[in-house]
């Protein structure tokens, strides 16, 4: 095995000891064909691959065969992934990635596999790092990509985060595997494309310092959300379609993540789909009127204070005026 297999193998185990019969995503470009190369060399018969096709280019057809062509040489299962409905709208980057992920963990469930495994690399977790970061995002936003995760009930699996675009690209070119490059990874229309651009021509931002910097930042969330979850279980009191959480002596950020949980639980039981709402919403004004002592509404969920205790409930329905009779 080559030092660079050995490396794959024990970054890989790090990660996935538990896991068996993993399924690798791969589009067809250098990175996730030179996971596919080291996973081949490094890892023991079992595991399957996936490619997406978007539908967002016709290219698209050939690079997933190319794919399909190259783990049949290999003797790996393939599958070629893609969404029943066309991708439209505003933001295609981001409806892709939603698109994408609900595909393969659908699929993984599918063919019982145990986790998802993708290319994500150091100048990917740089470039989130310094998106994140240029919209004011908190500590979960810049923590950025995490090496072991869970999205839509399946482990998802990133073994490359340690490892560079450019030594990742050397491997597919000396073993002569096939790889494409996706025109939209120079399309300046993309926040993503001209970050990758301001850290390629600014070598002194340190592309791998940043990436241990989000790295070190996950550490911290998840011991975070690991408080949030013991302060929950012991101040938190749920039911008759109701929250009531003791807050007392609290800081900012543990009340910031206990509050967001409270509404998705009350929004949860209620059914209330609309308006919109995610872990991610911004709700410093909510925060700022219930530390002021003050009832506040967000997300169809009403929020008041009784001393220390913040009670979260159903807003009742807002009165439809009724016209005077004529």
């Amino acid at each position: 095995m080559t030092e660079e297999g050995r490396r794959f193998a024990a970054d890989f185990a790090r990660l996935a000891s538990d896991i068996v019969n993993p399924l690798f995503a791969v589009s067809g470009g250098p990175d996730s064909m030179a996971m596919l190369t080291l996973a081949h060399e490094a890892l023991p018969p079992g595991f399957t691959v996936a490619s997406i096709d978007h539908r967002l280019r016709p290219e698209a057809v050939e690079e997933s065969a190319m794919v399909a062509a190259h783990c049949a040489s290999l003797g790996i299962p393939h599958a070629t992934l893609a969404p029943s409905e066309p991708i439209t709208g505003a933001s295609i980057q981001a409806q892709a990635r939603t698109t994408r992920y609900a595909l393969l963990t659908d699929h993984a469930r599918t063919i019982g596999a145990g986790a998802l495994v993708t290319g994500h690399h150091a100048d990917d977790q740089a470039e989130t790092f310094l998106m994140r970061a240029a919209r004011g995002s908190g500590l979960a936003g810049l923590a950025g990509v995490r090496a072991r995760t869970e999205i839509h009930g399946v482990t998802v699996i990133r073994p490359l985060l340690d490892w560079r675009r450019a030594e990742l690209r050397a491997i597919v070119r000396r073993a002569e595997v096939p790889f494409f490059d996706d025109p939209s990874n120079h399309d300046d229309r993309h926040d993503r494309t001209r970050f990758r651009r301001l850290l390629g021509e600014n070598e002194w931002l340190g592309t791998p310092n940043l990436a241990r910097a989000a790295a070190a930042l996950a550490e911290t969330d998840t011991d975070v959300r690991a408080m949030v979850e013991w302060i929950w279980t012991e101040r938190a009191k749920v039911g008759g379609g109701e929250v009531k959480l003791a807050v007392e002596k609290l800081p900012r950020e543990i009340l910031r993540r206990l509050a967001r949980r409270a509404i998705g639980t009350v929004r949860t039981e209620a059914g209330i789909v609309a308006p919109e709402w995610t872990e991610a919403a911004n709700i410093e004004k909510l925060l700022d009127s219930l530390m002021a002592g003050k009832r506040t509404t967000q997300a169809g969920i009403i929020a008041s204070v009784r001393g220390d205790v913040w009670r979260f409930r159903e807003a009742p329905p807002r009165r439809v005026p009724t016209s005077a009779p004529a």
